[in-house]
């Protein structure tokens, strides 16, 4: 029996059809081991030795495969053809190795394409795995976790509130960060066109004034409305004559197959998709053997696929759009990873396939490879100049005509849709013409800034500056929505304060790590290493000499004199100019102190330096940020201890308080209260309420408010309300009938009943909405059929839908067959542990106060399962 390992349960039962029955093959669902997220899984002392631990949910994936490796006579690691899928393959065999299952015939396969003709090549061509990808693999995977486990626990003890910095994250960062400032600092310039409308043998064009008093003018030249007036007088007064007519010959070739960046932004463009989104479509269609792999820097096609693609053209069309030559294509990229072969359909002869988005993104991938092959196409650009009878006064029409549409009859690129000058089409005019003059405009603009970064510049203008891997863009910036560093509006990335805050300290103490030559230049150096022409470990070492002394530095710094300097970077942006030249940083409530930017507990914020006496903050780069506050506001005096009530503002939100140091009570605001008053604050600090004696218990039943909203309790059970004045309003009747319906729906119902933490899209191949929940054991993702809960190794704001997808497949393909009753109901011995639901039950229903959970936790942490705690100490995941 013959073994094969692939990364996807979709691609091992597409691959199984095309091997004979002596075959075997098994889906590792990616990555089955990582380095464990915390200190010391990288040791730098000890030649930047690597400590791997297997992922938790990969224990019946790599059991099945362990138990088949015993038996069989060959193991064929077919894996994806890039630096990642060696890696997996160099895992997958390092653990059977580990486990003494290794079996002795060890070969690596490697397909472009998920077609019975190139896998069942592939397999007659079979080599060694290749130490050079690996050796890369393993360099890049020990920096990005160096740079996040080093640099991100400086972060947090500098910058709180701050999440992560990572090697190739903090640059993108600093990308959109510093096109913001750019912006800010743009200042707008007037200008004004002056165009006339004409019109020749019935068919009408525009000219634009080029020529105004015998001198000639750009864009920028009339600069004020009086000036425009007057060139507007001056061509409506004036008889023009055409004085030279230009024609020029212009064609237009394809632009090359897609390649993985071009593919993320040509989908961004034109069908909106984001790059995360465009990736897992793609690994679809490449599953689904539509096309060949989506992750490649190369732009060539095989020979094969050339011929293919000439003969659809001419199947299509008819000779005149096949070109004489076969177009062949050669990668420009700076830095272009192992070259793949680029992104194309399998068959050329079917122009669909799947339906919805796939079938979208198909189109686009098969017109964009189709087109490579096609003719160029062939235009005329035609130039009209016009004078008056001054001399002085001159006009100009430009246009195009389009003689033979080669690859346009198929495809144009987004970034070529729009229509421009050149585009218009133009009469036929000759020298000493005086066309028709039918009206004259003027019209006002101004400069404007330039634009935000799309999804698809960003992807190419981090691809152009030759940082990170196109394979790896749609999580980056996936990471940068997840942090809330930026948001996403109307397909634009703006900054938000944390984003900049963040850009601020890195680039005042590592400017050098977050410059774009440095990390172009580490991308350089790690490409040597997949060449076989450096040395990993090396690599390594250079990086960490300078890197790590730098972070000691910086961890020795004063909080306080962090904040400093970054009060002086951030001053433009935190204390604008003045229209009027007063000083910025005067204080807005008391007149006479100065704001400087203060750090505290829950995060920085600009603050009086008359503090006390002036209790003015701005919160800064702190989630959920917004306006200012000039310290508690009291509602009132408690007409029970005459204490003042006070409404602040916290790390969380608003909330009241009354009473000072341990007797101090508080309430959160909730957000469904119009205007808060006294009479609101008491009552809020009055919960939980009772609302009566339960009349078949004797037991109370009370009325609170809890991290999931409103809600009754009565005996350990609960239930929802809907709003916070049906906690003060809801009466016994109600309360032992919304109870009563509680408990009929079971606690599993209601537990669906909450809104889910993040929906992640749809599931890759069955295309049910896969959604993330907070369950009673932690985090866990759902399809409505399966749910599976979220390993320690994942952490919740990284989840991607891909990782998703496969904890739900691998606890599907776990689950006992339909048959076999027996075996569930034997699982279900561990079930007393239930007597921990009680004091956890608020995560069934509408929730209990958060303070109520600490109890919970005491009695687990006396069971022998408690030796599992120190898993939990996980950093922030780096980049």
């Amino acid at each position: 029996m013959q073994l094969v390992i692939v990364e996807s349960p979709a691609k091992a039962k597409t691959i199984e059809k095309y091997l004979g029955s002596d075959y075997r093959v098994l889906a590792s669902y990616g990555h089955v081991r990582d380095l464990p997220p915390k200190d010391g899984s990288v040791n730098p002392d000890e030649g930047f030795a690597m400590e791997w631990e297997n992922y938790a949910d990969k224990t019946k994936q790599l059991k099945a495969i362990t138990d088949l490796a015993k038996t069989a006579d060959r193991l064929i690691l077919a894996t994806d053809p890039d630096r990642e899928g060696e890696a997996i393959s160099w895992h997958v065999q390092e653990v059977l190795r580990n486990r003494k299952a290794l079996p002795k015939d060890v070969q690596r396969v490697t397909f472009n394409a998920i077609t019975k003709a190139t896998v069942t090549e592939a397999m007659k061509h079979p080599r060694e795995l290749d130490t050079d990808l690996i050796d890369a693999y393993r360099a890049r995977r020990a920096l990005d976790y160096l740079v996040g486990f080093t640099l991100s626990p400086v972060l947090w003890r500098k910058l709180p509130g701050a999440k992560s910095a990572g090697r190739v994250q903090s640059v993108a960062l600093r990308l959109i960060v510093s096109r913001e400032r750019e912006i800010e600092a743009f200042r707008a310039q007037e200008y004004w066109s002056v165009v006339a409308d004409m019109e020749q043998d019935g068919t009408p064009f525009q000219a634009r004034l080029v020529q105004f008093e015998g001198k000639k003018l750009d864009r920028l030249s009339i600069g004020e409305e009086g000036a425009a007036m007057r060139a507007k007088a001056a061509v409506e007064a004036g008889r023009f004559t055409v004085q030279t007519v230009e024609v020029k010959p212009a064609t237009r070739n394809p632009p090359p197959p897609f390649t993985t960046s071009t593919l993320q932004q040509e989908a961004s463009r034109k069908l909106g998709f984001s790059a995360d989104h465009t990736m897992r479509i793609a690994q679809g269609l490449y599953e689904d053997g539509a096309i060949t792999y989506m992750r490649t820097d190369g732009v060539q096609m095989d020979s094969s696929a050339i011929s293919a693609a000439r003969l659809a053209v001419a199947n299509r069309y008819d000779a005149s759009y096949v070109p004489d030559k076969p177009r062949v294509y050669q990668t420009k990229a700076k830095n272009a990873q192992e070259a793949h072969e680029a992104i194309r359909p399998t068959d050329f002869s079917k122009d669909k396939a799947g339906g919805g988005d796939h079938a979208r993104l198909y189109d686009l991938i098969f017109k964009r490879a189709l087109a490579s092959q096609m003719a160029s196409a062939r235009m005329e650009r035609t130039t009209v100049e016009m004078l008056d009878g001054t001399g002085q006064t001159g006009l100009r029409a430009t246009g195009q005509v389009v003689l033979f549409p080669g690859y346009l009859a198929l495809y144009e690129e987004g970034s070529d849709d729009t229509q421009d000058e050149d585009a218009r089409r133009l009469p036929r005019l000759r020298e000493g013409d005086a066309p028709a003059k039918k009206g004259v405009t003027a019209e006002q603009h101004f400069t404007q800034p330039p634009p935000r970064f799309s999804e698809a510049s960003l992807v190419k203008r981090l691809e152009e500056l030759g940082i990170g891997r196109p394979s790896t863009y749609a999580s980056i910036i996936k990471t940068l929505k997840d942090r809330e560093y930026v948001r996403v509006e109307k397909n634009r990335f703006f900054a938000e304060e944390s984003g900049r805050l963040v850009t601020a300290f890195l680039e005042r103490f590592f400017e050098k790590y977050v410059s774009y030559d440095f990390t172009s230049g580490l991308e350089d150096e790690l490409d040597e290493v997949s060449g076989g022409r450096a040395e990993w470990q090396a690599v390594l070492e250079a990086f960490w000499r300078d890197f790590k002394p730098r972070t000691t530095e910086v961890m020795e710094q004063k909080p306080s004199e962090v904040t400093a300097e970054l009060d002086k970077f951030l001053e433009p942006y935190l204390f604008p100019a003045q229209a009027d030249g007063s000083d910025p940083r005067l204080c807005p409530h008391c007149g006479q102190g100065h704001l400087a930017l203060r750090g505290g507990k829950f995060g920085a914020f600009v603050a009086c330096s008359n503090y006390p006496e002036c209790k003015y903050t701005r919160r800064f780069g702190q989630p959920g940020a917004a306006g200012e506050d000039a310290g508690p506001e009291t509602l009132g005096e408690d007409p029970e201890t005459g204490l003042p009530v006070e409404r602040k503002s916290g790390r969380f939100g608003p909330y009241i308080q009354i009473g000072e140091g341990e007797t101090r009570k508080m309430a959160s605001i909730p957000k469904d209260i119009g205007e808060l008053d006294l009479e609101w604050a008491l009552k809020l600090l009055s919960l939980p309420r009772t609302v009566g004696t339960h009349p078949e218990t004797g037991e109370a039943i009370t009325a609170a408010i809890g991290r999931y909203g409103p809600y009754l309790k009565h005996a350990g059970k609960y239930a929802r309300l809907t709003s916070t004045e049906d906690v003060f309003e809801t009466g016994m009747n109600a309360a032992v009938v919304k109870l009563a319906e509680a408990a009929a729906g079971g606690g599993r119902q209601q537990r669906g009943a909450q809104a889910p933490l993040k929906v992640l899209g749809l599931h890759p191949r069955s295309e049910a909405e896969i959604k993330l929940m907070e369950g009673r054991y932690g985090a866990y993702v759902t399809d409505g059929t399966t749910n599976a809960t979220l390993p320690k190794s994942i952490e919740k704001d990284a989840l991607t839908l891909e990782e998703a997808a496969q904890l739900i497949d691998a606890r599907a393909a776990a689950a006992p067959p339909a048959k076999g009753k027996k075996k569930p109901a034997a699982k279900k011995a561990p079930a007393k542990k239930a007597a921990a639901k009680k004091p956890a039950a608020e995560a069934a229903a509408a929730g209990e106060p958060a303070v109520k959970k600490a109890p919970a936790k005491k009695p687990a942490a006396k069971k022998p399962a408690a030796k599992k705690a120190p898993a939990k100490k996980v950093a922030a995941a780096a980049e």
